[in-house]
């Protein structure tokens, strides 16, 4: 994370709920932080890219609508041979890559902050995005 200049503590606090719902604005803030580490699991850059890929890859694991809704959404923003590049080359990969790992919303992700990356990616079953095969 520290290679793309970002971290989960970056983020803003959730707003928009009452005062007394704690608990629910703890489970969205923590959404968003494991999005965070999820960008540096899988590899993916914080680009249109990056994001539309981990959004499949949260559709996997999480099942919500909110993911399959912003992927659409932000899919519209690419052009047609950037959408077919995307569905030829990182939609498969992200599709398998949510559905082969470890449940990773019940990972406990500062227990594994000092190990290596490349041991805990193996641990999980992820697949980096940069083993994607371009056609």
């Amino acid at each position: 994370m520290k290679s793309r200049n970002f971290s989960p503590d970056d983020r803003v606090p959730v707003r928009f709920f009452e005062e007394d719902e704690d608990e629910l604005c703890y489970v969205i803030m923590r959404s968003s932080e494991a999005h965070d580490v999820w960008h540096t699991l899988f590899g993916l850059n914080t680009n249109l890219t990056g994001e539309l890929a981990l959004k499949v890859i949260e559709f996997q694991q999480m099942q919500l609508p909110m993911a399959l809704i912003s992927f659409v959404g932000a899919s519209v923003r690419f052009n047609g041979d950037r959408l077919k590049s995307f569905y030829t080359n990182h939609f498969p990969w992200a599709f398998k890559a949510g559905l082969q790992c470890t449940d990773l919303m019940s990972v406990y992700y500062e227990r594994y902050f000092d190990e290596d990356l490349e041991e805990v990616r193996r641990k999980w079953g992820i697949i980096p995005a940069q083993q994607v095969k371009r056609k």
